[in-house]
């Protein structure tokens, strides 16, 4: 071939020429056809379908590694997470720098636009969301190709979702609804807006946009995943035969195990809404094969919860609960479902049983161990919160009154009692110290134990768990003992701030100030112990000791004195209070707020909440629907109180009553410009119990506060202002009352 050019000189020049020429047309800026054909197919194979594939590898493995939680709604797209992308972040960044070569090195490339999407797409799914959204945005901007700025544009909905920026997400989805899109763009159109609205909590509108996708979806697991999710979507809108049409397809669009496994608990829980009575008979065979099946061995626990939630929503409570007893125990270590048993089981107690106290108990327990990522997590707080409160409202009540009950008995059947008390905790004690002995002989013998669940003895003693493992008890007793001393077994008894009361022990007590042999003979013999004696009497001492410190702390919590009475009284009638409020506003139980109520008049005639707790004894028997004095009795005794005026205030008033209310409020307002600030506060106290319901009302109230403040003093304007916000949370004046609260909390010195 050489010499070939070397006979043909001008030859060699002209194909050289060419060459020459070819690249220089070949600059990523030229428009002529070679060299965007160059460009076109570098940027194709080089970069682009390299950086494409690494992304759609990542998104395989974030679908295949993926974390569903059945209990809950799933999510229609895997939101994105930068720490479950981790594993496949190197890919990702691998992927934006190959596609990143296209803008640096093919500007005339028609793949240009696609480079930038599949930048996109990476950022997005490592959750940098600002720069995914100014790409997208760029790519709409900028863009030449209008499928790829549709892409672009899906891609922008989607990061705007999980942004939570759902107004704009909204916008470039109306726009789309309108644009020409092909099928890929509309089939991840759909799915994108689906999405957003399940986000925003519109389940109707998301499942009715799923349905019109499927017929754009191949059969898969993704494609069973979307289909249950669709019957959870219409379960949670009460359309349980769609639902389990859903689950149905769910079965026939090849599943994974755990998609038909839970796709048949689904339509076992619709078939028991639609009232199908065949198919709900046969859910007891389906239960049956279920659990005798061993692939379900470590998902017994979601099946027996299944029979516990049908049971309920047939009302056999009872039955409910012990099917939820059995999920907890057959959970094993696995505990994802034991939460939401749990949170089941405090419903049925708190809705169905209004028990409180065990709802209490298994709502802790719920909250101990539930995500607090789950969308109904702040919810369950707040229920949680008002199980808290009333259980301690409870527990005070109860407690107190057993120690003022305690303290008018005579000392000798009180020492006698809290003897016997004692002697009732001690047995306790040894009961367990028994079992616990048992299990710890059990664990060391090398048995398998079948109390508590078997135990863990064939391991090494470091592996074992504490309870089961004997040097670790053994080093612990020690430890405990060096530092804290042999302390008695009772509770609290680390509290320091126990009080002691020597006088009351003395008369309560007779081993105060004396040992046990002393208290028989007063002088007895003096002689010298042997070793035996000397560990018998020192164990006796122990004893000793042991119950008068016992006592000493029983005793220490009763209280004898009048101041101590007092202070408990007052405990049980603020508990007594706030346990009528929570029975009215957070329980909705007005028979049991009424008779709370009634039982704080009854016990404490007094009290300063009298003219609030009349009020709500009003509201909770008009609730009711009953008769009932409260309401005379409150505009009878406080008929100037802001109570009285609002079960005074009226539905609708005359124009004569308007025309009323604006002179009686001129006449007031003269007074309070005459400075008789005195006459002018009286006046305004009658006119709002006569004048309540008309529009002046709120103008008149705020005249009130001023008054109140200048004949009053500080406090009580400032309780007047606090009323004012509570009994006119809609008046356009309440600005100003917030402005003036503001004002009366600054110091002294910056007021006006």
């Amino acid at each position: 071939m050489l010499c070939y050019f070397r006979n043909r000189p001008f030859l060699l020049l002209t194909v050289l020429a060419s060459l020459t020429g070819g690249l220089v047309s070949c600059s990523q800026y030229s428009t002529k056809p070679i060299s965007k054909g160059y460009h076109n197919l570098t940027a194709h194979f080089n970069a682009y379908v390299i950086a494409r594939d690494q992304i759609n590898s990542a998104e395989q493995l974030l679908f295949k590694t993926r974390q569903e939680n059945y209990n809950q709604l799933l999510p229609i797209l895997l939101p994105v997470d930068s720490t479950l992308a981790e594993p496949v972040k190197p890919q990702l960044d691998d992927a934006i720098k190959k596609a990143s070569l296209i803008p640096e090195r093919h500007q005339n490339s028609k793949w240009l636009d696609n480079a930038y999407v599949l930048i996109g797409r990476a950022r997005m799914l490592k959750q940098d969301l600002p720069n995914a959204i100014e790409v997208f945005k760029y790519v709409n901007t900028k863009g030449t190709d209008e499928n790829d700025k549709h892409e672009a544009l899906v891609g922008l909905m989607r990061a705007y979702v999980e942004a939570g920026d759902y107004p704009n997400a909204l916008n470039v989805a109306e726009y789309l609804r309108t644009q020409p899109l092909n099928k890929a763009n509309t089939r991840d159109f759909y799915l994108t807006k689906a999405y957003l609205h399940e986000r925003k909590g519109e389940y109707a509108t998301a499942a009715g946009i799923l349905d019109a996708t499927f017929p754009a979806l191949k059969k898969g697991e993704a494609t069973a995943r979307l289909h249950l999710i669709a019957g959870q979507l219409y379960d949670l809108i009460g359309q349980p035969q769609k639902a389990y049409a859903h689950y149905q397809w769910v079965l026939k669009s090849h599943p994974s195990y755990d998609q038909s496994f839970y796709a048949n608990l689904y339509a076992i829980q619709s078939n028991g809404l639609t009232g199908d009575q065949k198919r709900v008979a046969q859910s007891a065979e389906t239960f049956e094969n279920m659990l005798n099946d061993r692939k379900n061995a470590d998902l017994k626990d979601k099946i027996y919860y299944t029979m516990g939630l049908l049971e309920a929503r047939n009302g056999r409570i009872d039955k409910a609960i012990n099917f939820y007893s059995r999920s907890i125990q057959e959970a094993g270590a696995n505990t994802s479902q034991v939460p939401y048993t749990y949170l089941e089981m405090g419903r049925l107690y708190f809705e169905k049983k209004a028990d409180y106290v065990k709802a209490k108990v298994y709502y802790d327990s719920a909250m101990a161990l539930l995500p607090p990522q789950s969308p109904d997590y702040a919810a369950i707080q707040v229920r949680k919160k008002t199980l808290d409160e009333f259980v301690q409202y409870q527990t005070t009540i109860r407690t107190d009154d057993s120690l003022i009950h305690l303290a008018q008995m005579s000392p000798a059947a009180l020492d006698k009692l809290v003897d016997n008390v004692i002697t009732q905790r001690e047995k306790e004690d040894q009961a367990q110290a028994a079992l616990a002995q048992q299990i710890i002989d059990r664990a060391s013998g090398g048995n398998v134990s079948t109390v508590a669940g078997a135990t863990n003895s064939n391991l090494p003693p470091n592996e074992r768990w504490v309870l089961y493992n004997p040097v670790a008890l053994s080093q612990g007793r020690q430890d405990f003992t060096a530092r804290w001393g042999n302390r008695p077994l009772e509770d609290n008894w680390r509290r320091s701030n126990k009080e002691a009361s020597e006088a009351i022990a003395n008369a309560s007590s007779p081993l105060n100030g004396a040992s046990a042999a002393n208290a028989v003979n007063p002088n007895p013999p003096l002689q010298q112990p042997d070793a035996t004696n000397a560990s018998a009497s020192s164990a006796l001492n122990e004893t000793v000791a042991s119950r008068k410190a016992q006592k000493d702390a029983l005793f220490a919590q009763i209280p004898f004195s009048k101041e101590a009475q007092l202070a408990a009284n007052q405990r049980i009638e603020n508990a007594l209070y706030k346990l009528g409020k929570l029975y009215k506003f957070q329980l909705d139980q007005p028979a049991d707020a009424i008779q709370t109520f009634e039982q704080l008049l009854t016990r404490y005639p007094n009290t300063l909440q009298k003219p609030e707790v009349y009020y709500l004894l009003h509201l909770s028997n008009e609730q009711l629907a009953k008769a009932s004095i409260w309401k005379d009795k409150l505009l009878s005794e406080y008929p100037n109180t802001s109570y009285s005026r609002l079960v005074g205030r009226a539905v609708a008033q005359t124009t004569d009553s308007e025309a009323q209310a604006q002179k009686v409020y001129a006449d007031i307002y003269d007074l309070y410009k005459a400075n008789n600030v005195t006459e002018a506060l009286a006046r305004a106290e009658n006119a709002l119990s006569l004048f309540a319901g008309t529009q002046l009302e709120d103008k008149l109230a705020l005249l009130r506060v001023i008054l109140v403040g200048r004949v009053q003093g500080i406090d009580a304007y400032r309780q007047a202002m606090n009323e004012f916000v509570r009994d006119y949370p809609g008046s356009k004046l309440l600005p100003r009352v917030k402005e003036m609260q503001a004002a009366a909390d600054q110091p002294t010195a910056k007021r006006k």
